[in-house]
């Protein structure tokens, strides 16, 4: 059987669709389907089923995969590491959100006390869970970052580290907003007063008061900025209220520039994950990157 063949039918069962296999393996939607008809005339049997969108493999299709993808990618990492162990420095493509790819994935990755020998430059891009998703499956990154989890086999996703968020403002608010008041009225002591957040539905403000008062803010953006560094800075200003992750705003509590409005019994948290392609920790510095990034991870919990 053509390993050819074999490669282009664990690509198709792992994107769910021949257009993003084709892109992935750079040929083009006729030769990809051209491919699977190939393999399917040689079994004898369906591999896939065509759908309006996308396919979806038979009961056969699954066995195959099954069976042929975990040599695929021994035979992948084979070629990417070569006979000679001291290889080439590679490019690792990394994407995730601006603030903790910035703050704390990049500096993981491009420590000088991380000099073991078998380094890797760094091409990092920015964007929202969407976007990098869709660019990870696309093949334009080797390594996501991100807080939803990709759905279907193309995509592999392992928990990196939980986000705890914090009811922040500068000090001066703390002096108007009564503390008993808000312990027993909880978001209605906060009712109409000004936020800074990364949009105009205030994803962050909601979240936290969903959680945390069990119900949906009734407050006003004062500011609206896509970067939390920059939620961070004009709260520190005095701008209004702002929900903030703990890790990006503790300094900035350490120093009095903010102080915690509240300080719930059970923080609301958000968790990042790792994503990518299925069968690409084979490549050696996405493998050296994920093994990284977890191991700081476990210092940053």
């Amino acid at each position: 059987m053509d390993l050819a063949l074999l490669r282009t039918f664990v690509t198709v069962h792992r994107a769910g669709s021949f257009t993003r296999a084709a892109a992935l393996l750079g040929l083009s939607q006729p030769a990809v389907t051209s491919q699977i008809r190939t393999l399917e005339r040689q079994l004898g049997r369906p591999l896939f089923l065509r759908q309006a969108r996308g396919v979806t493999p038979t009961s056969i299709g699954d066995e195959l995969a099954h069976k042929a993808a975990p040599h695929l990618d021994a035979l992948a990492e084979i070629a990417q590491t070569g006979l000679d162990d001291e290889s080439a420095e590679r490019t690792l493509h990394l994407a995730g959100p601006p603030e903790f790819t910035a703050e704390r994935a990049l500096p993981a990755l491009t420590g000088p006390s991380l000099d073991d020998g078998q380094g890797f430059t760094v091409r990092a891009s920015f964007g929202n869970a969407e976007e990098v998703l869709e660019g990870l499956a696309a093949g334009h990154h080797d390594l996501a970052i991100s807080t939803a989890r990709p759905r279907g086999g193309l995509l592999t996703a392992t928990p990196l580290c939980d986000e705890e968020h914090v009811l922040v403002a500068a000090p001066q608010w703390d002096e108007l907003i009564d503390a008993g008041k808000l312990c027993r009225k909880g978001a209605s002591a906060l009712e109409n007063l000004p936020v800074v957040e990364v949009h105009e539905s205030l994803p962050l403000v909601s979240r936290y008061w969903a959680a945390v008062f069990d119900s949906r803010a009734a407050a006003s953006g004062a500011v609206i900025v896509p970067d939390l560094r920059a939620v961070l800075a004009c709260a520190i200003a005095g701008a209004g209220l702002a929900v903030l992750p703990r890790y990006l705003c503790a300094a900035a509590l350490e120093r009095g520039e903010v102080v915690a409005l509240h300080e719930p019994a059970v923080p609301p948290l958000r968790t990042y994950v790792l994503v990518v392609r299925t069968g690409t920790l084979a490549v050696p510095q996405v493998a050296r990157a994920h093994e990284r990034l977890l191991t700081a991870a476990a210092e940053w919990c």
